[in-house]
């Protein structure tokens, strides 16, 4: 029997995301489609008759826009908004700003793969002449952590997992103990690492899901938070099928 449901969403297509480009921790604001899908997503809620207690996303504007767009759909603006750069994405590094069909094409498909969805091959480091090196690391949003030699310059899926399971382990977990009906808005990679740890996937399993933008999917646990019902998304299935097929393509070379 369930005893725990709780609500993911991976923010609405950005425009960086439109570009095709490697975003990472580099602010983007969401598309026109981006927008739609954030709005689509919280109708998808409303007709299913979700409400929630709290809501947990990023810091960064994409997530948080995709998140603020589903409260207002859903008409409930007013409830706590927690914001930690746990939940961000997964920081890309030396391909930050980079187009991932130009990347392919220069360092190979099956490089540009291993960098998108090896487990623990990191992408090259972010070094300080990056043309958004000081857009990130000055950035106020992060006055208050992560602590300078935390500060990543690249990220594996592995580290990203590092990073973002405490958050679960430590925040989340205790909120749906005391009964709160939980919405988190975040990243591809960020979700990635929870549905991993939640499903039990091995590397090799992780590295081949891709999770749409903009659509909602659910986790029902049992009293061990073990799944009951695994990643059960609230859209028609065509539409997520190719929602999933779309991400899958942005690292080939065109």
């Amino acid at each position: 029997m369930a005893k725990y449901r709780i609500v993911m969403v991976r923010h609405g297509e950005s425009e960086w995301n439109q570009l095709n480009l490697f975003c990472g921790w580099f602010d983007a604001g969401l598309s026109e489609k981006g927008k739609s899908e954030a709005n689509a997503a919280g109708k998808a809620l409303k007709e299913s008759g979700y409400t929630f207690d709290e809501a947990h996303t990023s810091v960064l504007t994409r997530a948080q826009v995709t998140l603020g767009t589903i409260l207002k759909e859903i008409g409930q603006e007013n409830i706590p908004i927690h914001k930690t750069w746990r939940l961000n994405e997964r920081h890309y590094g030396g391909l930050t700003g980079m187009n991932k069909a130009e990347t392919a094409a220069k360092y190979g498909e099956e490089q540009v793969q291993i960098w998108r969805r090896s487990f623990d091959t990191p992408p090259p480091p972010m070094e300080p002449d990056h043309k958004y090196y000081k857009t990130i690391v000055e950035d106020e949003r992060y006055k208050d952590g992560p602590k300078k030699e935390e500060f990543p310059m690249f990220e594996s899926l592995k580290l990203t997992i590092e990073r973002t399971l405490p958050y679960w382990n430590d925040t989340i977990i205790p909120a749906l103990k005391a009964g709160k009906k939980i919405i988190i808005a975040a990243h591809g990679n960020s979700l990635r690492g929870i549905v991993k740890h939640l499903d039990q996937m091995s590397n090799d399993q992780i590295m081949g899901l891709n999770l749409p933008t903009g659509i909602p999917f659910v986790y029902e646990l049992d009293e061990n938070f073990k799944p009951v019902v695994s990643m059960k998304f609230l859209g028609d299935e065509e539409t997520v099928k190719a929602a999933i097929a779309a991400v899958a393509a942005q690292g080939k070379a065109k």
